[in-house]
């Protein structure tokens, strides 16, 4: 669990400048006032002097009627209508994953899951803009992937990243989830695992007891290091970017014996 809290001015030296922007909202898996948060839609910022960022986040919430932050197709494609735009107007991208997965409601697959994901995935792997992809959280299946297409990925300490929910994998697999700590070993979801595979570039380090014990800490790490990316992704061209994105995702899953 993590609860980030991240501050403007979003500024580094040579690409964006101090100035008085309005805060980011918290991001935080705490939970939320009643009508606080849902999330069907994607919550989306753009704030930030010269030039502006596009913040995209899955809001977190615990009640059932909120999908327990599982998003509907409707939020990818609110998503992608944004980083679309953002890529229109040569905005960097920053998303944050925290979500076990995509709803599975009946309703979510009528509407299209599967192909609101796998157009995301389509289309953000082209996107000619950076992309910074910050896991602060639960991080499940395409529901994460959905919005995680990035040209370099950050990672809280304490946050995991798998191609399924444990749980879920037990159950598929073994019928009952009793086996599911086992099964998250077997998964190496956990952000040194991660980090070893070079599926994530950087681990975001948490006090003890997780980042919610000083999120301030955590958050004002979390932002230097999104700032340094855009900084250093800044001076690779759009072509590159897209061809080297392409070339990361995929390479991941490829082992020699």
């Amino acid at each position: 669990p993590c609860s980030i809290a991240l501050m403007t001015p979003f500024s580094t030296e040579g690409m964006y400048s101090a100035g008085t922007c309005p805060p980011l909202t918290s991001l935080t898996n705490s939970k939320p006032a009643p009508g606080s948060r849902g999330s069907r839609t994607m919550q989306t910022w753009a704030y930030c002097p010269r030039p502006p960022v596009c913040f995209l986040y899955f809001p977190w919430a615990f009640e059932a009627e909120r999908n327990f932050g599982m998003p509907n197709p409707e939020g990818y494609r609110k998503a992608l209508r944004i980083m679309k735009l953002a890529e229109k107007f040569s905005r960097p991208i920053v998303t944050f994953v925290d979500t076990p997965g995509a709803f599975p409601g009946i309703a979510a697959e009528e509407h299209g899951q599967g192909e609101a994901i796998a157009r995301n995935l389509l289309e953000m792997s082209r996107l000619r803009v950076p992309v910074v992809v910050a896991v602060i959280g639960e991080g499940g299946s395409g529901g994460a992937l959905g919005i995680g297409i990035g040209d370099r990925v950050v990672m809280l300490e304490n946050s995991w990243y798998s191609v399924i929910a444990p749980e879920s994998c037990a159950t598929i697999l073994m019928r009952s989830t009793e086996k599911k700590d086992k099964l998250s070993e077997e998964l190496k979801l956990t952000a040194p695992d991660l980090k070893k595979l070079g599926i994530v570039d950087t681990i975001i380090k948490e006090p003890l007891g997780g980042a919610q014990n000083d999120p301030a800490k955590v958050a004002g790490e979390l932002k230097t290091e999104i700032m340094r990316l855009l900084t250093e992704l800044k001076r690779i061209s759009a072509d590159r970017l897209v061809e080297e994105r392409i070339r990361r995702f995929r390479g991941i899953g490829q082992w020699t014996e």
